[in-house]
């Protein structure tokens, strides 16, 4: 009957059609231009067709439909808010068209369907599922709603309290939470999923279900009354407005859009999702967040170009069993790779193994795994007091004390104890590769695995090229990043790598604010309201004062222009206080144990006695706007060196470093995708402001020559 790209349709016996998605060339089917115009040109001939008497649609892939495809909004976004609003209401009669034909239909999701693939099998009557499957709408994590009437349809077919939950959360259900609340209609066996959507379709032919009334609900309004309503919604938004916060507007504007179209019918309920969704459509948390997913795509496909050249590996090792090094063998062995865990001493290899015990404890408390696969796992992990386990290790992580004189000692033994093809990293947050690299007769097989801090949440690991590590190293090293749960980002050897040595200039500009008489309460306040998860000092304390400082001295030696200290810092007086943040109670906040075992900072009248000894002209009021450009303008310029001294490859790279490694806002996406929503001339005339300030606030020549000229670090 019809055969595209990305659809066709076959007629099969008893007069039914087969609307099946396959996309010719991809592994998965999704929603682009082309996959729409069929899907239109498909449905005006199932119309056309007096003789059909019935509806399936199927996929040809292992997922239903993944969504739209997210590469096409770009373009699409630059509209006016009107014409995407326009263009979305003209696209949803595509889908409207299927739910209007003259007969039952039944979707087959044998796989993933979220998003548009979703809105498609909301638009057949029935929902025939794959117990394997999962179904949802991620949109709100992109910054929009669903828009192709996703937020119409669901309400009226499972009721405003669970679409606001399961729009405003853009999680993944799976059947089984999707079943009692009819958005799926059976759960079956994968094999026998196209199989149980014809059976039904049948049924529902032969009257046995009710399907043209099944139509006029998702096609009618909302049925709540007012009292009703306002309880659902009313309340929904109080808890979502508090959860989601200021910075992210999607899912408070999802339950809005599904309010005010609650008293309509399909049509005009369509163009009040339409018009919610382009006005989201053109935020910058909106740009920022399909630009971090983008991102993520990238490094998707870097890591599978990697994967063409990188050693297997099977067993790994982790020299150092303090807290870091428990964590990192913990989170190997927990994701399949057996690891052996070696020290000096007994004391400190039972301190590493009652980490990964301690995470693996956890896990069973959270019901993520059983106490049979925990034991199992920490079974995995093989203590041991010498290297003679060492020669059937594929990959060694190095994770002693931070002093290269150790490090290089215990590379060099290491070295000496593992086979000749077997690759060694260094988990170290500062020292020079090509430093550590020095004593070793095979650097070729030796770089930096940088792990952050607590290392089973932080997804970031920076894997830290030196002059002579081979690309198969390197590619091996991304690999087990990978396979542990880890986003790894390949950078070149310089002090402080790239998340600290972008880091460091915001502590920079923060030290410098509270020299001038900075109240360092209400940077942390003003850093936490533009959306950082902890203000500068909570963070210092976090990282720990004694750490930063040691990582501050690196990177002044590295970039004494910008990164030296000239002066005396209020995390000098810290440091000298021996008030080391979390780790020993005090830092710039004392801490407490909560009722859960967590700390909980608490303010302390003292600390502003010690700043006071490094403001010499007393403290000084700054409003919120200027203590954001005197953080954030360093970190901009330091992050657009990395990029022109090729650290990191792509802006992308660098961005997402930030977001994962240091928690940097995402719906601002980044230091250089932030540079680009305020633009450049705006970054280089903000730079000029506090020119006095020194290097640290010094943009470079290609920032201004880029300002000039009116480019961007991402083209539009």
């Amino acid at each position: 009957m019809f055969q595209g790209k990305s659809i066709q349709v076959t007629r099969l016996d008893g007069d039914v059609a087969e609307l099946k998605f396959d996309r010719t060339g991809e592994s998965v089917n999704k929603f682009d231009a082309a996959t729409l115009a069929e899907l239109k040109e498909a449905g005006s001939l199932l119309t056309a067709d007096t003789s059909l008497k019935g509806l399936i649609v199927t996929s040809g892939k292992d997922v239903f439909i993944v969504g739209a495809d997210i590469t096409e909004f770009g373009k699409s976004f630059q509209l006016p808010e009107a014409e995407i609003a326009a263009w979305a209401v003209e696209t949803n009669k595509i889908f409207s068209t299927i739910e209007d034909l003259p007969f039952p239909t039944v979707t087959a999701i044998n796989g993933i369907a979220l998003g548009g693939g979703f809105e498609m099998a909301l638009s057949t009557d029935y929902r025939v599922i794959s117990a394997k499957a999962a179904i949802g709408f991620p949109e709100v994590k992109l910054g929009i709603i669903p828009g192709f009437a996703g937020t119409v349809r669901f309400a009226r077919l499972c009721g405003a309290d669970n679409a606001i939950e399961w729009i405003a959360s853009g999680d993944q259900k799976k059947p089984e939470a999707a079943l009692p609340i009819k958005a799926v209609d059976a759960v079956v066996p994968p094999e026998k999923v196209r199989e149980a959507a014809l059976k039904l379709l049948a049924l529902a032919q032969n009257g046995a279900f009710d399907w043209k009334a099944r139509r006029e609900q998702k096609k009618g309004k909302l049925k709540l009354g007012p009292i009703e309503s306002a309880m659902v919604f009313e309340t929904a938004k109080g808890f979502i407005a508090g959860k989601a916060g200021k910075h992210f507007p999607a899912p408070l504007a999802a339950v809005s859009a599904i309010q005010k179209a609650a008293g309509k019918t399909r049509d005009d309920a369509i163009a009040i999702e339409a018009a919610a969704f382009a006005k989201l459509a053109k935020t910058q948390a909106a740009d920022s967040l399909i630009g971090l997913f983008l991102n993520d795509q990238l490094l998707k496909k870097k890591g599978k170009a990697y994967a063409k050249i990188a050693r297997p590996v099977k067993q790994g090792a982790v020299l150092g069993a303090g807290i870091m090094g428990g964590g990192i063998a913990y989170q190997s062995a927990v994701k399949g790779t057996p690891v052996v865990l070696k020290d000096i001493a007994d004391p400190a290899l039972a301190l590493g193994m009652g980490e990964a015990n301690k995470l693996l404890s956890a896990q069973v408390g959270r019901k993520k795994l059983t106490p049979e696969k925990a034991g199992a796992v920490l079974a995995s992990i093989r203590p041991t007091l010498n290297y003679g386990d060492f020669k059937g290790v594929d990959v060694v992580v190095e994770a002693v004390t931070e002093n290269p004189k150790v490090k290089k000692m215990v590379l060099a033994d290491v070295e000496a104890a593992v086979r000749d093809d077997a690759v060694i990293a260094s988990n170290t947050s500062s020292i020079s590769i090509d430093v550590l690299a020095e004593g070793l007769k095979r650097p070729e097989n030796f770089l930096g695995m940088h792990f952050f801090n607590p290392v089973h949440k932080m997804p970031l690991v920076e894997v830290i090229k030196g002059a002579k590590t081979s690309p198969e190293a390197v590619a091996t090293i991304v690999g087990y990043a990978s396979a542990m749960g880890k986003t790894p980002i390949v950078v070149n050897n310089c002090p402080g790598f790239l998340v600290n040595r972008i880091l460091f200039p915001y502590f920079g500009g923060w030290s410098l604010l509270l020299r001038d008489g900075g109240d360092y309460q209400k940077i942390d306040k003003a850093a936490e309201s533009f959306g950082w998860p902890m203000g500068p000092s909570y963070l210092q304390d976090v990282v720990g004062i004694d750490t930063s400082h040691h990582v501050g001295d690196v990177l002044a030696e590295g970039y004494p222009d910008r990164m030296g200290r000239e002066f005396r810092t209020a995390l000098d007086v810290m440091y000298d206080a021996k008030r080391y943040g979390q780790k020993n109670g005090i830092g710039f906040y004392k801490y407490e144990t909560d009722p859960k075992g967590k700390p909980k900072k608490v303010v302390v009248a003292d600390t502003y006695e010690l700043i006071a000894q490094v403001q010499p002209n007393g403290q000084k009021d700054y409003s919120d706007e200027e203590i954001m450009e005197r953080l954030m303008l360093p970190m901009i310029i330091e992050t657009a060196r990395c990029l022109e001294e090729k650290i990191v490859d792509t802006a992308n790279e660098a961005d997402m470093g930030l977001i994962m490694g240091v928690g940097f806002p995402p719906h601002l996406g980044g230091a250089l995708k932030y540079a680009d929503a305020i633009g450049l001339a705006n970054v280089v005339e903000k730079c000029a402001k506090y020119a006095s300030l020194g290097k640290l606030y010094e943009p470079t020549a290609t920032m201004k020559a880029m300002a000039a000229a009116g480019q961007r670090y991402y083209p539009l």
